[in-house]
């Protein structure tokens, strides 16, 4: 038990040797220290904390001499390419989460064979709180993942004069008749919202505000559906289905987010519109933000009579 232990807790290298069936070449990375924002309960939002990595990759040994030749081994850069790329993805709330997208990252290489990923969280408590996860490359895996084509939505901003106008219906008609998948956003509802002193607690409060008028809209015509994750609106766009975009998860998640309160959901919009390389914004009831990448420009009918409301 004693030795059990001391391997358990010693380095990933360790672990590696001693669960080896063969010898195996190996790369590895100690103790790399980022920081980084990541966890699961609320007293980790908004702040940073140091992440620790520990990384061993079991790679297959070059068919001849590497001859001193970079390009014929896996790079250590590729390692912490990885966790770079990985945390800057967006904010996640499980270091099992970014451990396992290190992992198929790194063994999407071609000589990866097997990887051991250990993450600690170093300012969480008097001694470090991790995770460590094994992960061996499938034998019918590829080795570079066969590129789809992105999706490229038009995003439309519809103000509230949009949402209630009798002409809803026909408006998302000629949207869709487009061809190119349709994501709409909301602004704030009319009707007054609670207010808090601290700036953090009122972003929460507007961001639901801005789900609860998601709802509103998607209410009005059934062919909309309340989407919050990036993979639903993903699975949508490929599937020709119209989605209203409930903002807080992306935005909180997000690893740079938005500079824009939810009060200024134009902005807000144009933001996630860049994060979904949109090919356009369209305003409907409010004048178009200035922006040339994607572009952005107001929907010549308004979408309703009467004075447009944001």
């Amino acid at each position: 038990m004693p030795s059990e232990i001391h391997q358990a807790f010693a380095h990933p290298e360790a672990r590696a040797s001693a669960t080896s069936d063969a010898m195996a070449d190996r790369i590895s990375l100690r103790d790399h220290i980022v920081e980084a924002e990541i966890g699961a309960f609320q007293q980790e939002r908004g702040r940073r904390q140091r992440l620790c990595f520990s990384i061993v990759v079991e790679v297959t040994p070059p068919g001849r001499p590497a001859d001193d030749d970079v390009d014929r081994i896996l790079s250590y850069d590729k390692v912490t390419e990885a966790i770079a790329l990985e945390l800057a993805a967006e904010r996640v709330n499980l270091l099992e989460t970014l451990a396992e997208r290190i992992a198929a990252r790194v063994l999407a290489e071609p000589q990866a064979r097997r990887i051991f990923v250990r993450i600690e969280k170093l300012d969480r408590g008097p001694g470090a709180l991790g995770v460590e996860i094994v992960r061996a490359r499938r034998a019918s895996a590829r080795a570079v993942p066969e590129g789809q084509a992105v999706p490229h939505p038009v995003v439309v901003y519809l103000a509230n004069s949009a949402i209630g106008s009798p002409h809803l219906a026909a408006l998302i008609d000629e949207f869709e008749t487009g061809g190119a998948p349709l994501i709409l956003c909301t602004g704030l509802p009319e009707q007054p919202r609670p207010a808090a002193a601290a700036r953090l607690v009122q972003r929460r409060i507007d961001l639901l505000a801005l789900e609860q008028n998601a709802w509103v809209l998607a209410g009005r015509d059934p062919r909309c559906v309340v989407v919050d994750t990036r993979t639903e609106l993903d699975w949508a766009m490929k599937h020709g289905r119209i989605s209203v975009w409930a903002p807080s998860k992306i935005v909180l998640d997000a690893a740079e987010g938005p500079e824009a309160d939810p009060e200024d959901a134009v902005q807000l919009a144009l933001w996630f519109a860049r994060l979904m390389e949109a090919r356009e914004l369209v305003t409907v009831g409010i004048p178009a933000p200035v922006s040339a990448e994607p572009p952005a420009r107001a929907h010549p009918g308004g979408g309703a009579g009467g004075a447009p409301r944001p």
